[in-house]
């Protein structure tokens, strides 16, 4: 029992009647014969594949030698410090702390101090893309899992059976032959709706390299979330992803888009990228009610005016444009590049996606979307001062500066009589 509450304090699902399993498999794997029973206990108790490493190891710590005493975890401050009996959790307290640490373990009353104890899932909430590791990467793809995505939905012109004005005529008259051709059920039609769409447009080049791979995480697992979702990635050309996507194995996906993406880390023209999307994507891909998101740092080596050009055509083309900046989480960051100066007063909204905290408020903020779109920039920066420009002196005017036309007409200055 006592095991197997440390296992519950270290985050695994283990009820009683797991442990009632346990205490009749001792008949056949009894706790003698050490690997046989640690082999009954990882089938009995572990019911998910990620839960094994942790498993192993408070086996380990819990099964030892009473003269064993080291771990890799602080097991012990999670419960297991007493195994006679039950310990005493919570906050410590500043007298008994140096007789917590020097007292032994039959004294009665130990107190675990719970206070020098983190919690791993809110660090990695709060640690940026750039600096994860290849495990946190994994740890962070099913936190993002556990995300809700809804974009709400549109109403289209089609019509189908319900409440509303427009009369339904084809099914009133079928109805009125129960009645001898009277009409006396009339059926309305109502207005059809639909999920809204998502189109991504993602940077690959390479000053967003640190940030790619857990973008294009983000964007697998949209595409299992939502049912209509098309992808794009660009760095100096466009690529559609989207049959890519399909894959059930984000490895998998990830190194197939490195063979297909011919400009992977590679310089940057987003106003290319967005006229590209414009002219041969726009209307095969996208309706008028759908939600698009770019993701790019703003650094652009094109044109600047071809890039307010596009993004403006795009704002009036979709039903709300969302720049994704992973370089805005920095309190630092001020968008003073060309590209992003040019293409924010076209943004409905410029939010942050540098760490899991910010994928939260990006999804609870697109779920909260009304159904009637509010123009505008949720982010305006203030605009430079303008530079003071020297008086110069208006140079007077002399009758050699404006000379008289070579022809006049013969009643100019005669009085009229």
């Amino acid at each position: 029992m006592l095991f197997a509450e440390v296992l519950r304090r270290l985050g695994l699902d283990v009820g009683s009647g797991n442990v009632l399993d346990l205490v009749r498999a001792t008949e056949y794997a009894p706790v003698g014969r050490k690997q046989d029973f640690y082999q009954a206990a990882r089938c009995l108790l572990v019911h998910r594949k990620q839960d094994l490493p942790v498993f192993d190891e408070a086996f380990q710590v819990f099964w030892r030698r009473p003269a064993s005493r080291q771990s890799t975890r602080d097991l012990r401050s999670l419960g297991e410090n007493r195994r006679f009996r039950k310990p005493q959790v919570g906050p410590s307290l500043a007298g008994d702390a140096n007789d917590a640490r020097s007292g032994s373990p039959d004294q009665p009353g130990v107190h675990v101090d719970l206070t020098r104890t983190y919690n791993s899932r809110e660090v990695l909430r709060e640690k940026d893309f750039a600096d994860f590791t290849s495990a946190e990467i994994r740890d962070a793809r099913l936190m993002m899992r556990e995300l809700s995505w809804n974009l709400g939905r549109q109403r289209t012109r089609r019509l189908v059976t319900g409440h509303g004005n427009a009369l339904d005529l084809r099914k009133t008259l079928r109805r009125a032959l129960k009645f001898g051709g009277e009409p006396l059920q009339l059926a309305r039609l109502q207005r059809k709706d639909k999920v809204r769409q998502l189109v991504l447009i993602c940077d690959v080049s390479g000053s967003m390299e640190r940030y790619t791979r857990m973008l294009l995480h983000l964007i697998h697992s949209l595409s299992g979330n939502l049912d209509r979702v098309e992808a794009f990635l660009f760095a100096t050309r466009l690529t559609r992803i989207t049959r890519f996507l399909k894959h059930r194995g984000i490895d998998q996906t990830v190194n197939q888009l490195a063979r297909v993406v011919p400009d992977w880390s590679g310089g940057t023209r987003i106003g290319q990228a967005l006229k590209t999307f414009n002219y041969q994507w726009l209307r095969r891909v996208m309706g008028s009610g759908s939600v698009v998101m770019i993701i790019s740092d703003g650094w652009d080596r094109g044109e600047p005016e071809l890039l307010a050009r596009e993004a403006a055509r795009l704002q009036r083309s979709c039903r709300r444009l969302v720049w994704l900046n992973p370089l805005l989480g920095s309190a630092e960051y001020q968008p003073l590049t060309r590209g992003m100066q040019a293409a924010l007063p076209y943004a409905d909204d410029f939010l942050p996606v540098h760490n899991l905290n910010s994928l939260e408020a990006l999804a609870s903020h697109l779920n909260s979307l009304g159904s009637q779109r509010l123009l505008g920039p949720s982010y305006n920066p203030d605009p430079p001062p303008e530079p003071e420009q020297e008086r110069r002196p208006v140079p007077p005017t002399t009758a050699q500066s404006h000379p008289e036309p070579t022809f006049r007409h013969p009643l100019w200055g005669r009085r009229r009589t």
